[in-house]
């Protein structure tokens, strides 16, 4: 291995060691675990980690998708992935016997979130389940509930052998001039700090009386003995309602882990068979659901919904409005901040000046090239310091609304600098320190561990004692 290989190395392996742990849940894990019984037949096991194991194609699969995220071919072998996955497989063994606890609720929690990434992508749950080869939701669940909770059993382990460690500003500035007298500097990508406000556009109390008064009329329609599915196909703002698929006529089979709004799986799990409720408001606008049938954990529902309709004139009034605070700022008349608190219709950043937190990080700085497509396109031209256009959005399951962002600042992409960068050097100094850690726990662990190696991995040479030779 040449020392140019090293260097390359040293960024690829600690990507590679944290893409494992927050990436297993993704695309290639369900592949790789979809029905893992039948693909044992057919494909066969490169390791056995206590009672975890892990398939031959896993390897090839997590490869691919490893050189995707780190944008291009990774100069990395099949045996150094092994290797890695075969810790997280130890840190999951050993999760168990520590007795380490993973709330259920934690577990659905994480699949919910994964599950709502996939249909996104994909178009619905049940495209999810059809792309990866699943009965239905409930199958999919199941498997997504046990790769989640090995991967918060991976999480409580790691917590529990890192949990006191940390590191003196000495030893950050030791790994950063080791990087730099290496010629390994990272190179950050350019980032952005801002600020928004959002006036939601909210309908008339004349036209929700209106929604409301129809809702009520067409409940009593039904109650009359006329057809739900009907009322449904006729009346409906659902675009499902009118398909060929679930929600066509109105009707969907949900539990109470389905990913529907809130105040619709509150509704709908409170009434009794044949019952109809009231008329009842979301995010998405006014309801009635009907409880065809309950089913144990399921129940056949279906419901119309009809959204309030808003006129040409009171849309431009609010962007007016919003039009008006944004001059202000400008004109110097009150602070961004200030504007922030007094109009702004987002609880989550109106008393935090506007200040968009990002929810990977959990502070305010967002990574330009890992933005959505949209939110890219609105600030990546605009400098520090600028706003962008008063702009109309209607974020699914949320309120109508204009916003406008305001840029408080903005860094280039550039080779780390250990006074502009400290925090992030800071960060990959104690990542190093941590995955250290890992590595020497694993090695005092595998001699107490179960492991099977099969077929060519035999051949593999390990850093650690895997082979127990």
């Amino acid at each position: 291995m040449t020392q140019e290989r090293n260097k390359k190395l040293k960024f690829i392996k600690m990507k590679l060691r944290l893409t494992i742990v927050t990436f297993l849940v993704a695309i290639f894990t369900i592949t790789a675990q979809t029905n893992v019984k039948n693909r044992v037949k057919v494909d066969g096991v490169a390791v056995v980690v206590g009672k975890n194991i892990v398939l031959d194609s896993d390897i090839d699969k997590f490869k691919k998708e490893l050189a995707q995220r780190v944008e291009g071919k990774i100069d990395i072998s099949d045996c150094e992935i092994l290797e890695e996955v075969m810790i997280q497989k130890l840190l999951a063994h050993h999760a168990v016997i520590d007795s380490v606890e993973v709330s259920e609720s934690r577990v659905q929690e994480a699949v919910d979130n994964n599950i709502n990434y996939f249909a996104s992508q994909l178009g619905s749950i049940e495209a999810v389940a059809e792309y990866y080869g699943f009965d239905d939701e409930e199958d999919l669940r199941a498997e997504l509930g046990s790769i989640q909770k090995e991967q918060l059993l991976i999480q409580g382990e790691r917590a529990n052998i890192t949990s006191e460690l940390d590191v003196t500003p000495e030893e950050v500035r030791t790994y950063y001039r080791n990087l730099e007298k290496e010629n390994n500097l990272p190179e950050f990508s350019a980032e952005v700090e801002f600020a928004q406000i959002v006036k939601h556009i909210k309908p008339s109390e004349a036209e929700i009386d209106r929604v409301v008064n129809k809702l009520n009329d067409i409940k009593k329609d039904i109650q009359d003995g006329y057809s739900f599915r009907l009322k449904a196909l006729i009346n409906s703002d659902d675009p499902a309602a009118a398909g060929n698929g679930e929600g066509s006529g109105g009707k969907y089979t949900i539990t109470r882990q389905s990913q529907f709004i809130r105040e619709f799986k509150e509704v709908a799990f409170s009434l009794d068979e044949g019952e109809i409720s009231e008329p009842f408001e979301s995010a998405f606008g006014y309801h009635i659901i009907l409880v065809e049938k309950i089913k144990g954990q399921e129940r056949d529902v279906r419901h119309i919904l009809i959204q309030p309709k808003i006129s040409p004139a009171e849309m431009q009034a609010a962007k007016d409005e919003l039009e008006n605070i944004k001059g202000q700022i400008i004109d110097g008349e009150i602070t961004f901040g200030e504007a922030a608190a007094k109009y702004s219709d987002d609880i989550d950043t109106r008393l935090n000046e506007g200040m968009v937190i990002n929810g990977e990080s959990n502070d305010t700085k967002f990574d330009l090239t890992r933005m959505q497509p949209e939110l890219y396109r609105r600030l990546n031209t605009l400098k520090q310091g600028e706003y962008s256009e008063v702009f109309y959005e209607e974020p699914r399951g949320e309120e109508k609304n204009f916003k406008f962002f305001f840029v408080k600042t903005r860094t280039e992409a550039h080779p780390a600098n250990f006074t502009d960068d400290y925090e992030k050097i800071q960060k990959l100094t104690l990542q190093k320190k941590e995955e250290e850690t890992v590595d020497s726990w694993a090695a005092e662990k595998i001699d107490d561990t179960y492991i099977k190696l099969n077929g060519v991995h035999k051949k593999c040479e390990f850093k650690k004692n895997w082979k127990k030779q």
